[in-house]
């Protein structure tokens, strides 16, 4: 149970074994935990895996796509601005802007988060890297809907693997 679950304490585990009725001390899974070299709650951390697999449902991740167009003054450079669901994949392009500042971030981090019909509906996280559109108003506009900003460490790709890997087969796919 401490394994699978690092943020529960010994008080936690032994409320979920009385469920079933076992009444164990805690003192006692104190000792079992320790025979085991399991450190106490306080001192477990949650692996990115780990917290991929628990909250799976409830991530969304965002990030920026940069496409080229052909406009009447030549070569246009694009960006896409996408949030792709991690359970199921899908990916929604909230909104494709020349040059697009945070402002516009923002007001699209406000139709994410519409309750009726925003893409965020369903979302209690939004994973995003540190690009200097995602704002601190953006991450106040998620925070006050109840959609958590996690914004990932620096070069550390592999952490939004999903929208990154969406990035790069577009980018191969237009040659």
């Amino acid at each position: 149970m401490a394994r699978d679950n690092p943020r529960w304490g010994y008080t936690r585990i032994r409320g979920a074994l009385h469920n079933p009725g076992f009444d164990i001390g805690r003192n006692t899974i104190k000792r079992v935990l320790f025979e085991n070299e399991m450190d106490p709650a306080s001192l477990r951390r949650t692996t990115w895996s780990a917290f991929l697999k628990v909250h799976w449902g409830a991530i969304a991740a965002t990030d920026f796509l940069s496409v080229g167009a052909v406009a009447w003054r030549g070569l246009a450079r694009y960006l896409v601005h996408f949030v792709i669901d991690l359970k199921n994949r899908k990916v929604v392009v909230a909104g494709i802007f020349r040059s697009p500042d945070g402002e516009w971030v923002t007001q699209l981090a406000r139709s994410f988060t519409d309750p009726e019909c925003g893409l965020l509906m369903n979302a209690r996280f939004l994973i995003h890297d540190r690009d200097p559109l995602f704002t601190e108003a953006f991450e106040i506009v998620l925070a006050s809907s109840g959609v958590r900003p996690i914004k990932l460490p620096a070069q550390s790709p592999n952490l939004n693997a999903y929208a990154e890997r969406f990035v790069r087969s577009n980018k191969r796919a237009r040659g």
